[in-house]
């Protein structure tokens, strides 16, 4: 599993986690997510997300 952070504000998704508090299943991959998906904390839509390394 994989994951990705926010390049505006650091926050970071987990494919294994998931992020249960904002209704993504552990285990959802990031390509997913829906494409409405936006970062929890400042509101950045998916496509500013880059793969951790």
């Amino acid at each position: 599993m994989k994951k990705y952070v926010c390049d505006v504000c650091g926050w970071e998704y987990d494919e294994e986690k998931g992020d249960p508090e904002n209704g993504i299943a552990p285990g959802t991959k990031f390509e997913d997510l829906p494409d409405n998906f936006e970062c929890p904390l400042c509101g950045v839509p998916k496509s500013d997300f880059s793969e951790k390394e």
